[in-house]
């Protein structure tokens, strides 16, 4: 009996011949690119090293995009956020030793913040492996125990034939709810060796879904709907999974206002009835989500900035949606469901009932002006100011990336994102030097935006040799550099706590001067003057750079001490 897919699995005649007649010339580099572009792949970003050339070279026998950044880091962030913006995994192609462990800090932020980077490292000669120590040029005794920590899964290749599964099945980890980074090494001896294998064509890799159980969303529907003040923390998970637009519904049926955390930027309209913003460092804020009966929260584990920094706790019952299952109850106990956010929001849509309140909206308002008032107390219009003056540069739909700064802390609770996966920072693993290479990354995954990237100048120095990455493959990117002389963040910490400041002033170059030897504009700007010359900047095809010499202070804490 001959089944139909039986005659799918058959080869035509063609394909045979294709298969049996590989074309000359090709080598392991060229199972990795031909698989990752059988997968979809259509641009892989990185930085060349020795054990790793194979790639590379291979590179050229492919219609691969390469984009090449000028530290490893760096390359990773870029990585991170086309991932992000696309909803693709990212290629990164990485050498041995000091080239892989470079990218370890980018790694953790994609981990943090659930994007899918496709890591691909070489490794020392097949003679090499093995924990000995064989003397070669950047060997590790257990490379992959470096990553082990840091990304989602690791898979190692010892054989040429192992390279399109390998790959294939570090794509579907990416793909596969949580999206995060994974790992693959290749041996160098591996990657240079003729390929006599055919030619890798579309491969199956397809993301396994995680539906919620049945049982569970009756009983958290039956919780929302028959709730007196029901209320939702919308986290990251809402807007990777594409369903800001079911969270909208849901929140209008059961009239339950929303908080977006950090990492879950525009995933709730900023200006909505219902919307309590994002002012999660807020104790009004705190206490309006600790005063919920029933506690609604999607795609978020309620870390420390969530939580602001441990002090929510919450008295209703709390009902929480998670793809991590590490992050299931983590922090509190709830009705845990594990699942995708957007099928377990369709799944609530379906089955919770309509809950007329015609007092949610005016206490959102009351809370938003308890919010206002304490900010208007203390004396910030110079930080409120720029922060309005770059939202109202920044066009409709294009992408912001804020480094760790303190104009970044503000955004995080003052900014309207505008839209969902528009605006992304390093929130999730906290590390310098992410903004200006994930703008670049985005004005990749989409040419036809112009990208802002806000950084420090302390943040800025980290990734200040990206310029040339900018310049030489003409990115859309404008980069913000608020100069105050030093870690802002880190000094007020410093201030605060011991009285006064140590190691957090620094000499900086003069950055107008240093972006245009790359041959990027640069120019200096006031607070008055920055709206106007940030829209003129983002306006301008290719890149450049805007300084804002400024020393701006944070809102003053409201966690409890």
């Amino acid at each position: 009996m001959t089944h139909d897919h039986d005659l799918e699995l058959r080869p035509t005649a063609a394909q045979t011949e294709a298969a049996l007649n590989p074309p000359p010339g090709r080598t392991g580099g060229d199972l990795v690119v031909e698989t990752l572009a059988g997968l979809g792949a259509t641009c892989v970003f990185g930085l060349p090293g020795q054990h790793a050339l194979g790639m590379f070279d291979a590179l050229r026998r492919s219609d691969l995009t390469y984009i090449g950044l000028r530290v490893e880091n760096n390359a990773g962030f870029a990585a991170d956020a086309y991932g992000r913006i696309t909803g693709e995994a990212a290629p990164l192609l990485l050498s041995t030793g000091p080239g892989a462990l470079t990218s370890l800090a980018a790694l953790q932020e994609a981990a943090a913040a659930s994007a899918p980077v496709l890591a691909i490292g070489s490794q020392v000669p097949t003679a090499g492996l093995g924990g000995g120590r064989h003397g070669y040029l950047h060997e590790l005794p257990d490379q992959a125990a470096s990553f082990r920590g840091v990304v989602k899964s690791v898979h190692t290749v010892r054989t040429q034939s192992q390279i399109p599964s390998a790959i294939a099945a570090a794509w579907k980890s990416a793909l596969t709810v949580p999206h995060g980074p994974v790992w693959v090494e290749i041996p160098q001896d591996v990657l240079l060796a003729p390929a006599h294998l055919p030619v890798v064509t579309a491969l199956d890799a397809t993301p396994d879904e995680l539906p919620p159980r049945p049982e569970l969303t009756a009983v958290a529907a039956r919780l929302l709907s028959t709730a007196r003040r029901p209320a939702i923390i919308a986290g990251g998970g809402v807007v990777r999974a594409d369903a800001s637009g079911k969270l909208r519904v849901l929140a209008e049926k059961l009239n339950a206002p929303v908080v977006t955390t950090f990492g879950g930027k525009g995933a709730f309209p900023w200006n909505h009835p219902l919307s309590l913003q994002s002012w999660l460092e807020d104790r009004h804020t705190t206490d309006f989500l600790e005063d919920a009966d029933v506690l609604l929260v999607v795609g978020s584990g309620l870390g420390e900035l969530s939580s602001n920094y441990h002090t929510f706790k919450p008295r209703g019952r709390v009902i929480q949606i998670e793809a991590d299952l590490g992050k299931l109850e983590s922090n509190h106990p709830a009705l845990g469901i594990h699942a995708d956010a957007r099928l377990a929001l369709q799944a609530l849509l379906e089955t919770v009932d309509e809950r007329p309140d015609d007092t949610a909206a005016g206490r959102v308002r009351d809370l938003l002006a308890e919010v206002r008032a304490r900010i208007a107390a203390q004396d910030l219009d110079l930080e409120q100011q720029v922060l309005a003056s770059v939202r109202r540069a920044l066009p409709a739909g294009s992408p912001s990336f804020w480094d760790m700064t303190i104009l970044a802390y503000w955004a995080w609770s003052a900014f309207d994102a505008g839209a969902p996966n528009t605006m992304h920072s390093a929130q999730g693993a906290g590390g310098l030097g992410y903004g200006f290479p994930a703008a670049l990354g985005a004005a990749v995954a989409d040419p036809t935006r112009p990208v802002l990237a806000v950084s420090g100048d302390g943040g800025a120095l980290y990734s200040i040799a990206e310029l040339a990455t900018a310049r030489q493959y003409d990115l859309n990117v404008t980069w913000l550099i608020v100069d105050d002389g030093g870690y802002g963040i880190l000094r007020e910490y410093m201030t605060d706590a011991f009285g006064q400041a140590t190691a957090t002033e620094l000499t900086r170059p003069d950055y107008v001067a240093l972006a245009e030897s790359f041959g990027v504009p640069g120019l200096r700007t006031t607070p008055e003057t920055l709206e106007q010359d940030l829209a003129k900047a983002l306006s301008t095809p290719g890149p450049s750079v805007v300084v804002l010499p400024a020393l701006l202070r944070m809102f003053a804490p409201t966690h409890l001490g």
